[in-house]
């Protein structure tokens, strides 16, 4: 069930998953993804390990509010973009505050991992634990191979059986290569994404505020939370330099690659990250 919360000045969409007793988890999702890329199943498992899940669509996402009238700065441009990845660490900070969590355990994935590494550098009194998935501190630190961001910069699709097209045809150059490619999944989501909010601008908006919000690298420095970073050994849209960067940032902080992982979250992994992630955050809270 959909549900909304006011945060720092917007409104964001979520749902849940486990009792409200467990262990706080805040699942952040990547560029222009929505918060039903976090699957049911996955979340249902980190439920199942004693989490109360929680999964939203970031700002220029899903049904949470999209600034629709703020500028789209050109792809490599000057212009300043209407935010910063620190505003939307600010958006789930505020989406704590409406839940009434003083703090939670927070998993990011891509660019979520990015709005997750901000939040424990901005509010680090609000971050238990830190999981940073297919992620990294900075644009430079692991750029996308010229395959990866040829798919990024695809054609907008304007109708909806073309952008589930163009998403097939993007996946299976970020995918996974060492699993299959579940491509009724990826239509299926596809499709329920264009139904909620098709908005190639705020994706636009996003990756402007990605690029403008420059290295992380030195403030990750500070971050004292228990931190795992997980990543894709054959991770095209953000390789394994960027999680092995981010690794080396934070103090202690757990390094897990998986072979045959692209940017995606494979099925057959499933357990692997509940599990590690379950390791985390328990000893956090012990």
């Amino acid at each position: 069930m959909t549900r909304r919360a006011r945060a720092n000045g917007i409104e964001l969409a979520y749902d849940t998953f486990g009792a409200p007793g467990g262990r706080p988890l805040l699942m952040i999702m990547g560029l222009g993804a929505q918060r039903i890329h976090w699957d049911e199943g996955l979340c249902e498992l980190l439920a199942d390990r004693g989490h109360h899940v929680v999964r939203f669509d970031n700002r220029d996402a899903g049904e949470s509010t999209h600034l629709h009238g703020a500028a789209v700065p050109a792809f490599g441009g000057d212009g300043q973009p209407p935010y910063l990845l620190g505003d939307m660490a600010d958006d789930a900070a505020g989406l704590l505050d409406a839940l009434g969590w003083e703090s939670a355990h927070v998993v990011g994935a891509s660019m979520g991992g990015m709005i997750a590494q901000t939040l424990a550098i901005r509010s680090p009194h609000r971050v238990r634990s830190l999981t940073s998935i297919m992620s990294t501190p900075s644009v430079h630190a692991a750029p996308p191979t010229e395959a990866a961001m040829a798919a990024l910069m695809a054609p907008v699709s304007l109708d909806r059986e073309a952008a589930i097209r163009q998403s097939l045809l993007t996946w299976e150059v970020i995918g996974s290569p060492g699993y299959p490619l579940d491509r009724e999944r990826i239509a299926r989501l596809a499709g329920l994404s264009y139904d909620r909010c098709y908005d190639p601008a705020g994706t636009a908006r996003q990756l402007a505020g990605i690029i403008a919000s420059g290295d992380r690298a030195p403030l990750l420095k500070n971050i004292t939370v228990p931190t795992l970073v997980m990543h894709g050994e054959d991770d095209q849209l953000v390789p394994l330099p960027g999680g092995v960067a981010t690794a080396e940032a934070v103090p202690g902080a757990r390094l897990i690659t998986f072979p045959g992982m692209g940017h995606d979250l494979p099925r057959p992994l499933w357990p692997e990250f509940v599990a590690a992630i379950d390791e985390l955050t328990s000893a956090a809270e012990r």
